[in-house]
């Protein structure tokens, strides 16, 4: 087996990478066939002269495109490979002697990225998979009756070139939506239509931060502005989460001077934390004095069960630091590809520029459509009714839960889309969320969120895609995976490589 495996490690090109293509080739070429069972990590390893994380993140890679395959308590195996597998391309990083020679230090920093960036599954969204709504609870018909009006009398100006900024009836009806339910201090004008939180995330950062720059992180938190900020060369400086949100005196003492710090106040992503009054004052405080930016990062804040959405952050700010950032994936769709920035009226210009450079601006049909959406009352309508469903969706996971509460708490939160699952102390998240990914439940490990490590280990479980019967399957095939896991695993360094799961998969897109 490990004849035809040749790492030179002199090359540029990671180790685990230059594994992982080995194996690959072999089991392609039918040198590995199907059934072989591969050695353990460790033993793997020490053949090898590496140590056992490099052979982990290659059999990872090779599990999550089907390569390999593991059986509870039995090992790894090289996986059962069809025509149509064999002839897929692979995201993994190309061999170094064909890279560009002459390839950017911020193309270098995205080919690192790629394993977080390119993970994508299309896989039918199963149980407990975060960040989805009840796309089967959209209005289909509403939204297509729109669409095609807007296309039976197709005004000219929605078929040319429309303004970097946005539609500007979209930017009215939200600039007036924001007034009232997040009692924000905003204009149209300072409206700004964006392709998602995504290049919301990428526009903001070239215009706010140069390489080298330092930013205030939530850990754990949202991996998409994590990689965002990582790609163009920014010093990400972890601060912790407590119950009242981001820990500002653990900030000041890392990194006084950061140029901006990411937050997420009213539903802290993955944790679920609302940042208290106390903390927010605080912070706009630090932003004003030290001349730094915030950014606030609203994603699903429309989603609260106990009373109405929070005020935001920005209308507090009286010195024009925080930048608002919002999007119709959750409450609408994620295909949509629609969301928006608020930014200060100073910084409107800069912004509509780079926001012409990236791709001109988003389509006018769409935005079109979502403002007779929003205008005619559908919006609205369709909050509450997913307002409603989705309470109904988490009592029943926590309910479905109880049975765990053993190895799996599972405590109910006010808003969201997802709840957090805490597991005992000292017991490694993701060889728990790789074995459940075994049997077809998806549920990302905590840990995989953070930049520091921690020993709260837990799993992200989202529920408002799911009714309660597959909530409830999905709680009853976990029992047992749990039982056996929790209580026989509590070292990482003791996990099976198939333990290693495609949950990972999924974290860019949660």
């Amino acid at each position: 087996m490990l004849a035809g495996i040749d790492l030179d490690r002199a090359s540029s090109m990671p180790l685990y990478l230059q594994l992982y293509e080995s194996i690959r080739s072999a089991i392609l070429s039918g040198q590995l066939e199907a059934g072989i069972r591969l050695p353990s990590t460790r033993d793997f390893a020490a053949s090898l002269g590496v140590s056992r994380n490099t052979v982990a993140s290659a059999f990872e890679q090779l599990f999550a495109e089907g390569y390999i395959t593991g059986k509870v308590g039995a090992g790894t195996y090289v996986a059962q490979i069809d025509n149509a597998t064999a002839s897929s391309p692979s995201f993994a990083q190309p061999d170094s002697t064909q890279l560009p020679c002459n390839l950017s230090q911020r193309g270098m920093k995205m080919l690192a990225l790629r394993e977080t960036i390119f993970r994508y599954r299309h896989d039918p969204v199963r149980a407990f998979r975060p960040g989805v709504p009840a796309l089967d609870r959209f209005p289909v018909e509403i939204w297509s009756k729109l669409m095609a009006q807007h296309w039976r009398y197709a005004q000219p100006d929605l078929l040319s070139y429309g303004d970097p900024c946005g539609y500007r009836p979209l930017r009215e009806c939200i600039a007036e939506y924001l007034r009232l339910s997040r009692a924000m201090r905003c204009k149209a004008e300072q409206v700004i239509i964006v392709s998602g939180s995504q290049q919301a995330l990428d526009i903001t950062a070239r215009v706010l931060l140069d390489p080298g720059d330092a930013a205030w992180m939530e850990d754990p938190g949202y991996i998409g502005a994590r990689n965002v900020f990582l790609s163009a060369g920014i010093d990400l400086v972890p601060i912790p989460i407590d119950e009242q949100g981001l820990n500002l005196e653990v900030g000041k003492l890392k990194c006084p001077d950061a140029k901006l710090a990411y937050i997420t106040p009213s539903h802290q992503f993955p944790l679920g934390y609302t940042m208290s009054l106390a903390r927010r004052l605080e912070l706009l405080r630090w932003a004003r004095q030290s001349g730094s930016w915030i950014i606030e990062d609203d994603y699903d804040s429309e989603y609260r069960y106990q009373s109405q959405p929070l005020a935001a952050l920005q209308g507090l700010d009286d010195s024009g630091r925080a930048i608002y950032m919002g999007t119709f994936s959750k409450v609408l769709f994620p295909a949509l590809r629609l969301g928006y920035l608020v930014v200060p009226p100073e910084l409107v210009d800069v912004f509509a520029a780079a926001r012409a450079v990236c791709d001109r601006h988003s389509p006018l049909f769409e935005q079109a459509v979502l403002t007779d959406f929003i205008t005619e009352g559908h919006f609205n309508r369709h909050l509450r009714r997913m307002r409603v469903l989705y309470a109904q969706r988490q009592a029943a996971l926590v309910g479905a839960a109880q049975p765990l509460k053993r190895w799996l708490k599972v405590p109910p939160c006010q808003t969201g889309m997802h709840l957090i699952g805490w597991l005992p102390e000292g017991v490694d998240d993701r060889a728990v969320s790789g074995q459940l990914a075994l049997q077809g439940i998806i549920a990302p490990p905590l840990s995989a969120y953070r930049l520091e490590p921690s020993r709260q280990a837990g799993l992200v479980l989202g529920y408002a895609a799911f009714d309660t019967k597959a909530i409830a399957d999905a709680i009853e095939q976990t029992i047992p995976i749990l039982k056996e896991i929790v209580e026989n695993l509590s070292s990482p360094n003791s996990q099976d490589p198939s333990y290693f799961s495609a949950t990972d998969a999924l974290l860019s897109a949660s």
